[in-house]
């Protein structure tokens, strides 16, 4: 019997030696202490009655004992739902409800207001606190190891991550066993991961960022990790020079820019430094590598697909771009309303098509079907454009297109501009309704400290270098910009409170 990513990232953790976790407070897990540890999570989850196929929805703080449970499900053939720890009891409802887990887990803290829920809809509750207690280890360490492993194929569910939800009903993406290890495989590959490597991850893990990309390929190469309850940047900075790589998001970034220790030296140890889940900065791409010597690889995924290109390992990384798509991954811009292919140069949207692919939306017939065309390529809501070196570049999403008196803004052709002024650390451009213009375009800008850039002079600095349709109808200074837990801005929270901002 064959277990199709059980058998390729856990199951050899068993029978190899070494450090998997090096944890904040000076602790280890071994790659065989983690394997057992995995083993007695699932025994607890099969005397809960979880089987193949069955949900197990995970809502805890970061910790060893919560990705274990990642390796648990695996183990028995379920189906894990990770859930972002900012969801409310009212969020959960619809993500328990929708998924209909076998078991939730949670914080202790949270078990008064979910157990109704999870009552309604027959689960059984588990707690899990960011230290590791909780019913669900004492139950483990109560239990003897789980020995079986479900038999499961490369097209079985792996596990179900929901959308944002912020243009609708939030989907559950469903994700095989396959989509998760071909990925895996493909950037473990060309990012040159080995067991050498100590990774410095963190990310949270009910995201794809921190857990399918950074834990599996560490698991599939056997690589280290320094295991982080969140971003610290102290924390960060010592551990590096014990440490290879880093996976972060360009917050990560420019909180380390701003600490004096960041330099050459003590990035002397580190090969390599990922970026993702939101645009980089340019200026932040180009500051780093004068302070470190290292130019940040940015890549390009999402939730219903993994990672779907890269910048290379060898060769340019070009900032603004996302680079190549990935070995064994089809991508293509095509028009938006007629889904015609358009040619090199040309903004439109993406679409990708490969073996990283989800398997469709949870209990959402329709929905997959507008999202997922006959020939497999998937309509990712992303606008871009492939140049003339074959890099992809991100436009911004679909819905965040402006549309003024019947032209087409792309919003992030104006925040580059507005980027790379003095004064500026970053913006936001959105669309806001207007009477006439059916949409007018405001400019959201954030100033660097210490500095008090004018927004009319900013407006008068974009004129000439802007089509007039073009033109924000207002800057405005804010203090900051609205983001999710993976740092992306929340464009649709600044449409709402600027809605009204021209009067």
């Amino acid at each position: 019997m064959s277990n199709h990513l059980f058998d390729a990232m856990f199951a050899p953790h068993a029978a190899t030696p070494g450090t998997f976790l090096y944890l904040e407070d000076g602790g280890t897990l071994s790659r065989a202490e983690f394997g057992v540890l995995g083993a007695r999570l699932a025994a607890v989850l099969a005397s809960c009655g979880v089987k193949k196929g069955d949900r197990v929805a995970l809502q805890a703080a970061k910790s060893p004992q919560a990705l274990a449970v990642y390796a648990a499900c695996i183990r028995l053939g379920a189906v894990l739902l990770p859930l972002n720890t900012a969801y409310t009891p009212e969020e959960l409802a619809y993500f328990i409800s929708d998924a209909e887990p076998r078991v939730l887990i949670c914080d202790p803290v949270a078990l008064d207001a979910l157990q109704p829920i999870a009552t309604r809809n027959n689960a059984t509750i588990l707690t899990l606190d960011p230290v590791g207690g909780g019913s669900l280890m004492e139950r483990a360490d109560a239990v003897a190891p789980h020995e079986g492993v479900a038999t499961c194929g490369p097209e079985d569910l792996a596990a179900i991550l929901y959308t944002s939800g912020t243009t609708g009903r939030s989907k559950g993406a469903m994700l095989s066993h396959d989509n998760l290890l071909s990925n895996a495989r493909t950037l473990a590959d060309l990012w040159r991961f080995t067991e050498d490597d100590t990774l410095i991850h963190a990310l949270p893990i009910f995201h794809t960022h921190g857990l399918f990309v950074a834990v599996n390929v560490s698991l599939l190469s056997r690589a280290a990790v320094r295991f982080f309850a969140r971003f610290d940047a102290d924390t960060v900075v010592e551990a590096m020079p014990q440490s290879t790589t880093l996976m972060g998001v360009p917050t990560f970034y420019t909180r380390l820019l701003a600490d004096d220790r960041l330099n050459r030296d003590l990035v002397a140890n580190m090969r390599l430094f990922v970026s993702g889940s939101a645009p980089l900065l340019a200026a932040t791409h180009e500051a780093f590598e004068q302070r470190t010597g290292h130019r940040i690889l940015e890549r390009y995924g999402m939730t219903e697909t993994n990672m779907n290109t890269s910048n290379p390992y060898d060769g340019d990384r070009i900032a603004g771009t996302v680079g190549h798509p990935l070995p064994g991954v089809d991508l293509r811009i095509t028009d938006p309303n007629s889904d015609v292919a358009l040619p090199q140069g040309e903004t439109g949207m993406i679409e990708v098509r490969g073996p990283n692919v989800f398997k469709g939306y949870w209990k959402m017939p329709e929905k997959t079907a507008e999202e997922l065309r006959p020939d497999g390529f998937f309509i990712t809501g992303d606008l871009g454009m492939i140049d003339a070196q074959g890099y992809v570049h991100i436009v911004g999403r679909q819905k965040d297109l402006i549309i003024s008196g019947g032209y087409n803004i792309y919003p992030k052709e104006i925040e580059i501009l507005l980027d790379d002024m003095p004064g500026v650390r970053e913006s936001a451009v959105i669309g806001v309704p207007h009477p006439d213009m059916g949409e007018a375009v405001v400019a959201l800008v954030v100033s660097d400290d210490g500095a008090s850039p004018d927004p009319h002079d900013l407006a008068a600095a974009l004129a000439p270098k802007l089509a007039r349709f073009k033109h924000p109808r207002r800057v405005l200074i804010v203090e900051d910009l609205p983001r999710n837990a993976m740092g992306k801005v929340q464009k649709n929270a600044l449409r709402a409170q600027f809605a009204t901002c021209l009067g």
